[in-house]
């Protein structure tokens, strides 16, 4: 019997076994990186006509101008930036009717997503897959909510805290967001904005967890 013939066929089946456990390994490897790079890059924003939006939201949308809506498309939904309107007693449609008036006017950059009223009514004024000049530096990859107030205080109706909670849940449910997602405008800038929420940290934080509620 030739065992030298017989150790060269068993050493070159433990050489392929050496291969095909590193070219395993190697897959693995790639398939790890792959997966880390899609983690980290942006997700597609769906197009406003491919939602399905729930009820409780009045569309009236601002025209398209640069001064409210530049019509420029969302990089992603990283975030939902929570505002109020700074201006007590005024209506959801007042404010709209403020947005689109700067198309006329020129007078400022500013605008919003949604505008929640003191009665509670929310209305989307710019598509939900465009930027709103509201948040600065974050207004390419959040939405915005301006809330109505009825005092100087900021402080909400029952009513805009309950459209506020049930718009701010299906955002974070549409987008996959989480607690640390939904934020203050003054967490972006110092501002103080939403009045309320930011000299009252404890009703900022139980609105949250009235978002996030089982």
């Amino acid at each position: 019997m030739d065992y030298r013939k017989h150790k060269g066929s068993a050493h070159i089946k433990r050489r392929r076994g050496r291969g095909f456990k590193t070219l395993f390994f190697l897959l693995l490897f790639i398939f790890a990186i792959v997966c880390f790079v899609l983690s980290i890059l942006p997700k597609p924003v769906p197009s406003m006509e491919d939602m399905d939006l729930p009820d409780f939201i009045d569309v009236d949308l601002i025209s398209v101008n640069e001064f409210s809506r530049p019509g420029d498309k969302l990089t992603a939904v990283n975030g939902v930036v929570i505002h109020y309107v700074g201006n007590p007693g005024t209506t959801a449609e007042n404010n709209r009717s403020y947005f689109q008036n700067l198309a006329v006017t020129g007078e400022a950059f500013a605008s919003s997503n949604f505008i929640i009223g003191i009665d509670g009514r929310v209305i989307m004024c710019v598509p939900i897959d465009e930027v709103a000049y509201c948040s600065n530096g974050r207004n390419e990859d959040t939405l915005s909510i301006e809330c109505c107030h009825p005092d100087e205080t900021g402080k909400f109706t029952a009513e805009t805290e309950e459209s506020l909670i049930k718009l701010t849940k299906w955002l974070c449910d549409t987008y996959g967001l989480k607690r640390d997602d939904v934020i203050r405008h003054y967490d972006i800038t110092g501002k103080i904005c939403p009045k309320y929420y930011v000299e009252n940290p404890d009703s900022w934080e139980s609105f949250l967890d009235s978002v996030f509620a089982e």
